[in-house]
């Protein structure tokens, strides 16, 4: 089993910059790839970004490329998201995930076997 604890999202306006965190335990929480995917209002939940154990391996998906960075602190096992330039698009609720796919696989193909309950990201003048 693999426990995700996420703290950092709120209320940001258009243009500016949040930064999530992921917290991971269990057993064997290093040695899966972790990532955020995220759910807008009545919309299914998407990937936003992933990342392998190791940190050498990232993808992201267009919409988020350029604006948000993932990393990887493999000493603490955390996870972070920087959110810079955000929209208003970019609203919902971010999860953190986990699985033993490759970060392309786990984001390409939008599931994961381990959620984190989610923080609120709302994007708003």
């Amino acid at each position: 089993q693999v426990h995700l604890v996420e703290s950092g999202g709120g209320l940001v306006q258009p243009g500016g910059s949040l930064r999530l965190s992921c917290a991971a335990s269990g057993v064997t929480a290093e040695t899966y790839t972790r990532g955020w995917f995220r759910q807008a209002p009545g919309k299914e939940p998407e990937a936003v970004a992933c990342i392998s154990k190791r940190a050498n391996d990232v993808y992201y998906v267009r919409s988020v490329k350029g604006r948000f960075t993932i990393s990887r602190d493999v000493a603490t096992n955390t996870i972070a998201l920087q959110m810079d330039r955000l929209t208003p698009e970019d609203t919902g609720v971010y999860y953190c995930v986990a699985d033993a796919f490759s970060p392309e696989a786990m984001c390409i193909g939008e599931t994961a076997d381990y959620w984190g309950q989610g923080t609120q990201v709302t994007v708003s003048s």
